[in-house]
């Protein structure tokens, strides 16, 4: 294969990636705006629990994060961030909470 092939393929991999994960951050966003999340939680600022950043932190390079994440949103719970408890959302679909958890922990 020429070198001419192989950069446009790595080139159409990268333009594909980014476009994938645009499309994944807008699902994201879109979710969460029809969620309760921003009542308790926002990007950069410690609301009632932990902003996005300090979320995506605490949990970088634990590869179990995003597991234990979903289950936490869906259950709830308390004690990680302080007394306050999270509210649990028994009602999401998983894989809505999914997508919003891998915004969080990637993309902050």
């Amino acid at each position: 294969m020429k070198t001419s092939h192989i950069i446009a393929a790595i080139a159409a991999t990268f333009v594909f990636t980014g476009a994938a994960h645009a499309a994944d951050a807008a699902k994201a966003k879109a979710l969460m705006k029809g969620s309760d999340c921003s009542a308790c939680h926002a990007a950069d600022t410690k609301l009632v629990g932990p902003s996005f950043k300090e979320i995506a932190a605490k949990y970088k390079g634990d590869a179990g994060a995003i597991d234990k994440l979903v289950h936490k949103v869906k259950s709830g719970g308390s004690g990680v961030w302080g007394a306050v408890p999270m509210t649990p959302h028994p009602n999401m679909k998983d894989g809505d909470i999914k997508t919003i958890v891998e915004w969080i922990v990637h993309d902050h």
